[in-house]
């Protein structure tokens, strides 16, 4: 059947690539843009070595046509510490909606160094997914915390007026939350629950696997590098064959830049984005605790009411409020979800098709070679 339900006819030409295909999906995803009024950047990594500290900062650049800016452009430079200190601020003061995840702070020393080029544009790359997330929420984006990080020059003094408060809120937070247990968790909720659980373990398993498959794919990688120099060394000591070795150790050196390739588009590319999501479904789960939390305080003082043997004509005022963050929390968090499956969605559509090209391109470029191989095999055996 080549047309779809309401009839429209579906075209059957296959594309050129899979990237090609993937433009051809996103037209639907970019429509958007002309009617967005908040632009951020996050580029220009610079290294600072100070007498106490090493650290990296990067440069945040903001353009907008929003009221709430005073300027239409800021430029300031932030360090990773202060990306944290504006997640925990927007957790903090939106405690009903899903925060985006930052990239994990701590790397194993001597496996990974935090200062090589490699690891800072990695970094670099998701703190810049990290704001653009924030930017395209229609809540999280109109936050004050988030104007303060995109336009303070000294965020130090923003970070010392809130320590003290935030102290205290979370002392109160945990006290208010600590003393009640949910009964039951709403069918849609336990759904979302089972989901993000199953999601993270299949994530999981797929990131494990594919940092054995880059693993291996390394110590293949060294293994090329010494064997094609071998045949050079070969073709030297015998004049007759010097043409075809020297064509074998050249063939070898191309599936060696190929495999390089490759392994670095995985590393780059494609691990960061099953991290980001193994960390998102982390962040869903704890606001979905939340959650619970406040649904199991709702509970708890309607069980108080109703235990009160004066009959009171209506429900306390705070028993209302409670109500009222538990359907609260219930509209943002379906609206998150529902946001974040369709990002997830999208991002793992060009994760997939661009894991797919890399693939395709890394056995086309190994082909040639082997054709390479074949041509030599000829020379050889004219030479017999």
């Amino acid at each position: 059947d080549l047309s779809l339900p309401n009839g429209t006819p579906v075209d059957t030409s296959s594309p050129a690539s899979s990237s090609s295909l993937l433009n051809r999906l996103q037209l639907d995803d970019d429509l958007d843009v002309e009617t967005r009024d908040l632009f951020v950047t996050v580029d220009d990594p610079k290294k600072h070595v100070c007498t106490m500290e090493t650290y990296i900062t990067y440069r945040v650049t903001t353009k907008t046509t929003r009221a709430e800016f005073d300027l239409p452009e800021y430029s300031v430079r932030r360090r990773y510490q202060d990306f944290d200190w504006l997640r925990n601020k927007l957790e903090e003061s939106q405690p009903t909606h899903l925060i985006p995840p930052l990239p994990e702070k701590f790397v194993v020393k001597g496996v990974v160094d935090r200062f090589s080029e490699e690891f800072v544009e990695t970094r670099r790359k998701a703190l810049d997914k990290f704001l653009k997330r924030i930017t395209d929420h229609p809540v999280l984006s109109f936050n004050e915390h988030f104007n303060v990080f995109l336009t303070a020059k000294d965020l130090n003094a923003y970070k010392k007026q809130g320590m003290a408060l935030l102290s205290k809120v979370g002392e109160s937070v945990k006290y208010v939350t600590g003393g009640y247990k949910l009964r039951s968790r709403p069918l849609e909720f336990a759904a979302i629950g089972d989901y993000l659980d199953t999601f993270s373990l299949k994530l999981g398993t797929i990131d494990r696997i594919a940092q054995r498959i880059i693993k291996e794919q390394l110590e293949y990688l060294v293994e090329l590098r010494e064997y094609g120099p071998v045949y050079s060394t070969w073709g030297g000591l015998e004049v007759e064959l010097s043409e075809p070795l020297e064509g074998v150790s050249a063939c070898i050196g191309n599936c060696c830049t190929a495999l390089e390739e490759l392994s670095e588009d995985m590393t780059e590319d494609f691990l960061p984005v099953l991290r980001e999501y193994i960390l998102y479904a982390e962040s869903m789960k704890n606001v979905l605790k939340k959650r619970d939390q406040v649904q199991a305080e709702y509970e708890a003082k309607l069980e108080a009411v109703a235990l009160k043997k004066e009959d009171r004509p209506k429900v306390p005022t705070d028993v209302e409020k409670c109500q009222d963050r538990v359907e609260c929390f219930n509209a943002d968090l379906k609206a998150d979800m529902e946001r974040w499956q369709n990002n997830k969605r999208q991002d793992f559509r060009q994760l997939l098709m661009g894991m797919a090209d890399k693939n395709i391109q890394y056995y086309e470029k190994v082909c040639v070679t082997f054709g390479d191989l074949a041509g030599i095999r000829e020379v050889y055996f004219s030479l017999k």
